[in-house]
């Protein structure tokens, strides 16, 4: 037998496959290592920008600023009912102007139910009435001949009863059926008047439940009927905000209000109204606040104005109280930690700001910015307190902000010989102020 397959060389064999395996693991290894010591050293060079950024201002003014609070609300009637029935029968008219979207005024006739029974039962209790009135004036009668009998017995008849022999308590009953014939009569006539239903205020239609023939019992719903004199619109305001609003009080009106309904209206209406009041409580899934607000002649049958639809959310801008010596700017240009960008002298000035309050669109600034300063509005990529700023002209068209103008003197002195410049990426905005550069020296391969 041959010894190739004996344990000795197999043993043997594995080694130098394992020693193999690790000389070039090592080796791979101290190349990487051998590459990645010896790649160029970044060496910073301080570099200073030759151009100022060209920038957009707005001159801040400081005085009395009374803010918008933009909200949402719904639009509810402020008269709503169910017309009902007060008596039982048939329909037997319908007038044209009870139909739903018409316009009623107030005591006009909506519909009418038969009143043949209700005239029967007048005409009885008429009749039982003039029974009791002419029994009464038989009583009368009976009464003066018992005073002419007591006269003329009154010195043989003692200890009598006078009432009696003048027969008062037969008066007194008969006064009695004739109040309540009279009664009867009234109510028998406030039922025949019933059954002509008229409408109580000035209002539209907005559903009608009966037609001709139709049987009513007292307190059926016959139709729903809701003011057009004036609606409310319930508007949720966050509870901060409630400092801000006026509202009716010993005869002064609330904050003026303005509404607005795109989709209906178009995007140029508006209508006006005021704030009532506020409700006692919040909303339970929202957790804002509800203020009503009034709004007369809401379809517009006066003034022909833009016509308010029920149950609609519309938008609501209140008019808040004014705030006194603030600055006003627009909420986009108030940064992080509530900073604002000024220019200063042609430099950037990162200034802290007090903001009293913030509306949907601005926000009023109590300290930090005053009265005619200049507010940066142009977004800058490089923002540190001292980039050189320059102002746009009103004719001249703005210009990227990390374009930059190299000094030829520089150019001469740095050639491509000897290395190239990288700017940072955070660093374009051409500012006056120190930023380090990163010059990498160039490598032959």
């Amino acid at each position: 037998m041959s010894d190739a397959g004996s344990p000795p060389n197999r043993w043997l064999s594995a080694l130098i496959n394992v020693v193999g395996c690790a000389a070039v693991i090592a080796g791979t290894y101290a190349g990487i290592r051998w590459i990645y010591d010896s790649q160029p050293t970044a060496q910073q060079q301080n570099f200073k920008r030759k151009s100022a950024a060209l920038v957009e201002t707005i001159r801040a003014e400081r005085r009395t600023w009374s803010p918008r609070l933009t909200v949402l609300g719904t639009v509810r009637p402020a008269q709503d009912i169910v017309l009902s029935s007060r008596v039982r029968g048939q329909v037997l008219e319908l007038t044209d102007s009870f139909a739903p979207g018409q316009i009623v005024t107030p005591s006009e006739l909506l519909l009418r139910i038969d009143p043949a029974d209700f005239e029967n039962v007048v005409s009885i209790r008429q009749s039982e009435l003039k029974q009791v009135e002419a029994s009464l004036q038989i009583e009368k009668g009976r009464e003066k001949l018992a005073e002419q009998e007591l006269a003329l017995l009154s010195k043989t008849i003692a200890n009598v009863d006078v009432d009696l022999v003048l027969r008062k308590p037969q008066a007194n009953s008969l006064k009695s059926q004739l109040s309540a014939a009279q009664a009867a009569v009234e109510r028998a006539q406030l039922d025949l008047a019933r059954t002509e239903i008229v409408a109580p205020f000035h209002a539209q239609v907005l559903r009608r439940n009966v037609n001709v023939g139709s049987q009513v019992q007292s307190g059926d719903d016959l139709a729903q009927l809701v003011g057009v004199e004036e609606y409310w619109v319930m508007a949720a305001v966050p509870a901060r905000n409630l400092r801000r609003i006026e509202f009716e009080q010993d005869g002064q009106s609330g904050s003026e209000v303005t509404l607005h309904d795109p989709e209906s209206w178009g995007p140029d209406v508006s209508r006006t109204a005021r704030v009532s009041r506020m409700l006692g409580s919040l909303d339970e899934q929202t957790r804002l606040a509800r203020v009503l607000v009034t709004v007369p002649d809401p379809l517009g049958l006066k003034s022909r104005q833009a016509p308010l639809i029920l149950n609609s959310i519309i938008e609501v801008r209140i008019k808040g109280s004014p705030i006194p010596d603030v600055v006003r700017i627009p909420r986009e240009y108030v940064h992080d930690r509530d900073t604002v960008w000024v220019m200063a002298d042609g430099k950037l000035d990162i200034r802290e700001t007090e903001i009293a309050f913030r509306d949907a669109e601005y926000a009023y600034i109590e300290s930090g910015v005053e009265d005619g300063d200049e507010v940066v509005t142009t977004t800058l990529a490089t923002v540190a307190n001292g980039v050189l700023l320059r102002k746009i002209a009103p004719e001249q068209p703005a210009q990227p902000t990390d374009v930059r103008e190299d000094d030829p003197a520089d150019d001469a002195d740095t050639t491509d010989s000897d290395r190239s410049e990288v700017l940072p990426s955070g660093d374009r905005s051409g500012s006056e102020s120190s930023s380090p550069a990163i010059v990498v020296p160039e490598t032959t391969p």
